[in-house]
């Protein structure tokens, strides 16, 4: 049986597309020097769009596709970026038309089987899937204690079971592709604590508990945060390690 879209960031939609970090244009240098050819990439739930946009500095065309509406519609504008909605297992292009298909922060939410089975189905002889995932943010020995205690504790039993797989990097996901070696690279911001906590608005576990639960153990993980920071303009550097696999399919 497919496994069911479960939507779990259409409510806090344009928040994503504001706090999300953005990748590194090194990720996409290094894309770009392994796949056949630089002619069409498939960017695989793609959110609003931030993986596909900087695909597109790389490659001729970037079909970004996503199951979320709203996600889509919080996505900015791209000339080379087509953005369709779509399921991972159904997407709407041509027998080997693709030269890259790409997944950023979302293959443990994906049915594997359906959506690796559409990407042999898509790619061309020689091309290439890449995903990736980020976990928890770094800033100083300050501050990551509290967010530790936010994420781990507070948080908790909020977070869906597929979130084990980004804190192990996708180490334990099905992957049945020959591996290509990949760069370390790591995402970083220099943020206030209005940004950070934007950012951390949009996690998913973070919603759910404030459904769920309220928001007075959240209130107050922000006057702990506050008080831990410093003057609210101060900036700090945040990162995130990036965890990339990547594989090529057959050539002739």
């Amino acid at each position: 049986m497919a496994k069911r879209f479960e939507d779990h960031f259409s409510p806090q939609a344009a928040d994503y597309a504001r706090y999300r970090p953005d990748y590194p244009s090194s990720l996409f240098d290094w894309l770009a020097s392994v796949v056949p050819r630089r002619g069409v990439a498939w960017d695989c739930a793609t959110g609003n769009g931030q993986a596909a946009r900087a695909l597109a500095s790389q490659v001729e065309h970037v079909v970004a596709s996503d199951a979320s509406w709203s996600q889509l519609a919080a996505a900015s504008r791209h000339p080379r970026v087509s953005y369709v909605r779509a399921l991972a297992e159904a997407c709407p292009l041509r027998d080997r038309s693709v030269d890259l298909v790409t997944v950023a922060q979302a293959l443990h939410w994906l049915d594997l089987d359906a959506f690796y089975a559409e990407a042999r189905r898509v790619v061309v002889k020689g091309g290439v899937i890449a995903v990736w995932s980020y976990g928890r943010t770094e800033i100083d020995r300050e501050i990551d204690p509290i967010v530790e205690v936010l994420y781990s504790e507070t948080l908790g039993d909020s977070w869906s079971p597929e979130r084990r797989h980004v804190e192990e990097g996708y180490r334990s996901l099905a992957f049945p592709f020959a591996t290509i070696g990949t760069p370390s690279l790591a995402m970083t911001r220099e943020w206030t604590l209005d940004e950070l906590l934007g950012y951390i608005g949009t996690w998913s576990a973070f919603q759910r508990h404030a459904r769920e639960r309220g928001t007075e153990a959240l209130t107050d993980f922000a006057s702990r945060m506050a008080a831990a920071w410093g003057p609210a303009e101060r900036k700090r550097v945040v990162r995130w390690p990036l965890a990339i696999r990547a594989g090529r399919l057959p050539g002739d």
